[in-house]
């Protein structure tokens, strides 16, 4: 629409201008009837031409999504350069609930089998994460392989502190990268603490990769350190 506007734009200008050249140019020939023609001649050639380069103009839609989503953080340009298209883009996951939209990118392999009950059979999230709206905190798979090896496991052999893990990078609602800064009380019940904007937003000390990124009910912000509740 953007481009067809500026399209249109111009070509009143151009017939104005050329109009204003016709105008001028005629008056010292002293035939007002002549100049008019002239006039309407010229304007009409021109705005047919400008009329046939409209549908020629480039294509600017490429680039929506990335507009719309209203990205923020280093890693996004990163992550869409790798994730052009695909259920795992940014376009793309926009089109899913959260947990399968998360299923569907690279970056969060390890997140996606802690909430679907690959890591623990006794605790999986999906049909929860996928039946509200939420703001998730997602930990990237470095996040989770900075995780020491023994921490990892203990957390998957107690299914009630996995969980309380995991909900606590859930928050009710979504928000916006203008709303998430302040204290939010989570799923599992303490508050985390989203400080800083643009891409020196911290959730606790986790720092942001990419955030403000749209599914169908969430809006997720990736971040590159697993976060722990208080006990």
């Amino acid at each position: 629409m953007k481009t067809q506007l500026r399209t249109r734009t111009a070509t009143l200008i151009s017939a104005g201008a050329i109009g204003l050249l016709a105008l001028s140019g005629c008056s010292g020939m002293g035939s007002d009837s002549g100049g008019s023609e002239s006039e309407n001649s010229e304007s009409q050639s021109d705005s047919g031409e400008s009329g046939s380069g409209e549908s020629e103009m480039p294509d600017e839609s490429g680039d929506a999504s990335m507009d719309d989503a209203d990205l923020v953080g280093s890693g996004c340009s990163a992550y869409a350069e790798q994730n052009p298209d695909g259920a795992g883009s940014v376009e793309g996951m926009a089109q899913d609930p959260v947990a399968t939209a998360a299923s569907n990118n690279p970056m969060l392999t390890t997140l996606t089998k802690a909430v679907s009950g690959e890591l623990s059979p006794d605790v999986d999230l999906v049909d929860t994460l996928n039946g509200d709206e939420f703001t998730v905190i997602a930990p990237v798979d470095d996040a989770f392989d900075a995780v020491p090896k023994d921490d990892l496991d203990a957390l998957t052999e107690d299914s009630d502190e996995l969980t309380k893990v995991l909900t606590y990078h859930v928050i009710p609602g979504q928000l916006s990268p203008e709303e998430v800064s302040g204290e939010h009380e989570t799923v599992e019940g303490s508050k985390v603490d989203v400080s800083g904007e643009g891409e020196d937003m911290k959730f606790d000390d986790a720092e942001l990769v990419c955030g403000g990124v749209k599914t169908a009910n969430a809006t997720v912000y990736m971040v590159d350190s697993v976060m722990m509740p208080e006990k």
